[in-house]
């Protein structure tokens, strides 16, 4: 089996796997030769047989394995994949929500600022209202004041009077 399909996995990992595919092709090899036996005695054919079909047979099952773990690297890339596809999907669910958070936020900021304007142009207008009452207030104040100064005035003429009267009486 390649390991072509572990090299395209985005992964963290730094090190690819060995497969068992790659250490099985090392244990098939061609029958050893007893060197104490000569060469082309029916013994030998036999083994030979033997071999041939043992290597037949181990060719299948490593082709069967071979394929079983290519299926089953097909199926790691795939969930690698869709969790890959996962994550973005996230990613672009939360940009979205922050987008609309903001936009939500500066929207509410907006309202409270119209908000406190209205406030402060109601306060200022009821501030206005009570600053002329207070002017008409203390104006009626200062004028009552030079009232009572002229009032205070006269009566004290009068109580001069009054007493350079009695003074000479």
């Amino acid at each position: 089996m390649d390991a072509f399909f572990f090299d395209k996995l985005p992964s963290t990992s730094q090190s690819t796997p060995k497969t068992r595919h790659e250490t099985s092709q090392m244990n098939v090899s061609c029958p050893q030769m007893d060197p104490d036996e000569g060469l082309g005695t029916d013994h030998d054919s036999t083994n030979e047989r033997s071999s041939s079909m043992t290597m037949s047979t181990d060719e299948s099952q490593e082709h069967q394995i071979s394929s079983r773990i290519d299926d089953i690297g097909k199926k790691v890339q795939d969930l690698v994949g869709k969790i890959n596809d996962s994550r973005t999907m996230d990613q672009t669910i939360m940009d979205n929500f922050q987008d609309k958070l903001v936009e939500k936020v500066a929207e509410i900021c907006g309202q409270m600022k119209e908000h406190m304007y209205t406030v402060y142009e109601e306060n200022s207008h009821a501030m206005q209202a009570t600053l002329q009452e207070l002017t008409l207030v203390l104006e009626s104040c200062s004028r009552l004041n030079t009232e009572l100064h002229a009032v205070s005035q006269a009566l004290a003429g009068l109580n001069r009077g009054l007493t350079l009267h009695r003074s000479t009486e």
